[in-house]
């Protein structure tokens, strides 16, 4: 999991999933909703302890994320 960062695709595809605002992921990640739009944005590459906390949120919420190697493919609910 270590080599397998979320990417802004995956955090917009989860957040729609959900059905969750910005203002929901950040009260459930603990990361602020300013950071959430600069990245799922693409304006900016947040710290890997903060894109963690936003991967943790989501799969406590039941969302599973696909890699290959550390190249992202998606979301897949269960």
């Amino acid at each position: 999991m270590v080599n397998e960062l979320l990417t802004p695709a995956q955090a917009r595809a989860a957040r729609a999933w959900l059905y969750w605002s910005k203002r929901e992921l950040a009260e459930k990640s603990g990361v602020s909703a300013k950071t959430i739009l600069r990245f799922e944005k693409g304006e900016s590459v947040p710290y890997a302890s903060t894109l963690l906390k936003l991967r943790l949120a989501f799969e406590q919420a039941g969302i599973n994320f696909q890699f290959d190697g550390a190249a992202a493919k998606g979301i897949r609910i269960p």
